[in-house]
């Protein structure tokens, strides 16, 4: 389908201190670039210290960042902003009610807010297989989320790490930790797991090389650090010694462990072709509860799949139960961690052998899905621009 544009518009990219929401963003950005030769600008907004991790009220507002140390937030005000997550949603909810409602917004993931249906105040938005929105026309589905490894900074990493490693002993098994999201939690039992995985790789005579996040709670990193083999390496986020070896371990690393919280860190490990693993979680008997309601809320949200009575009925009851505040739009893990494991890129932990290869052809099929999804949401941001 050809768009005839008479002039580019002004498209800013709204990004905050998240590089897996960032790398979504630009991908979008320069799928339009290749295809109608639009130019984006880039707004970086950093938080107050308050925010990096706690969240603020979804809504219009600037209060959660640091004007001084963030990009100009000035007119002339774009036509179109492309974000992810809810801080820089906030951001660019603001730049619209400044521009008198002329900005249109994409938003890329699950929109935060279900008591102010928050997903009615963008014009798209764009949701992969762990998100849950309810099925209203500014909602496009896509298979996985649109993170890339940067290749540079891969790059750099193996330059960076390459003498480090190659000292240790092979396999080299990377356990990348996160922290508790709702409904999951970090329990002993959590613990335990990681460490019955550490032990079969220390007996198999390789290295494991466990690496926490800004969201792994302090005592569990400080629990699992205490209980860890000699041989093992630990970096944690909180309480970093020497540099991180993040961009190191994605580059060199032999085979990965990922919590199942952590899908940025699952996607990246996937579209390299590393064998991956991934950890369910345990859930709390409130959240247990709360995966029930989940459970519904994928049949009830999932966009309409013909054209007959019973999905336009399926459809207007799932609005209507949003709309009424009874049933909100949610992340369902499970769906996205089996879409993993369907699509061969990755396996259960402990289920797959240290030397079992990943299906050859899984990640060109996702490449090539992904193809598809960018092509399909150029088409729905040209459509909205030429409204």
């Amino acid at each position: 389908m050809a768009y005839a544009q008479p002039s580019s518009p002004r498209i800013w990219l709204v990004l905050g201190d998240k590089r897996g929401d960032n790398g979504q963003v630009e991908v979008i950005a320069e799928a339009l670039s290749r295809r109608f030769g639009w130019s984006s600008e880039w707004r970086h907004v950093e938080m107050l210290p308050k925010y990096v991790i706690g969240k603020p009220r979804p809504g219009p507002t600037l209060h959660h960042i640091d004007r001084e140390r963030s990009d100009p937030l000035t007119p002339p005000w774009p036509d179109l902003i492309l974000t992810c997550g809810r801080r820089p949603a906030n951001v660019a909810l603001w730049i619209r009610k400044q521009s008198g409602g002329r900005t249109r917004i994409v938003l890329v993931g699950r929109p935060a807010g279900f008591l102010f249906h928050y997903q009615s105040r963008f014009d798209l938005i764009i949701t992969s297989a762990e998100a849950v929105p309810a099925p209203f026309p500014n909602v496009t589905h896509i298979s996985l989320p649109l993170m890339r490894v940067d290749e540079a900074r891969l790059g750099e990493g193996r330059r960076q790490w390459q003498e480090a490693f190659s000292a240790l002993p092979r396999p080299l098994v990377v356990f990348l930790v996160g922290g508790p999201t709702r409904p999951f939690v970090y329990d002993d039992s959590v613990a335990d797991r990681l460490l019955a995985r550490v032990a079969q790789v220390v007996a198999a005579g390789g290295t494991p090389y466990l690496v926490t996040s800004r969201r792994t709670p302090a005592t569990f990193a400080q629990q699992l650090q205490a209980r860890l083999p000699a041989v093992a390496r630990f970096y944690d986020w909180r309480a970093p010694e020497g540099e991180n070896p993040y961009a190191g371990l994605l580059a060199l690393g032999d085979r990965f462990i990922v919590t199942g919280d952590s899908i940025s860190m699952m996607v990246e490990v996937a579209k390299l072709g590393r064998p991956l693993e991934i950890l369910p979680l345990p859930t709390s008997l409130i959240g247990g509860l709360g995966q029930a309601r989940r459970r519904l809320a994928v049949w009830l949200f999932q966009p309409a799949r013909d054209a007959g009575i019973g999905e336009r009925l399926r459809v207007a009851l799932a609005r209507g139960l949003y709309h009424a505040r009874l049933m909100q739009q949610a992340r369902h893990y499970p769906r996205f961690h089996q879409r993993l494991v369907d699509q061969g890129l990755a396996h259960w932990v402990g289920e797959a052998g240290d030397d079992m290869p990943l299906k050859e052809d899984g990640v060109a099929r996702v490449m090539n899905q992904e193809g598809r999804d960018l092509s399909h949401i150029t088409d729905r941001i040209a459509r909205l621009i030429q409204a």
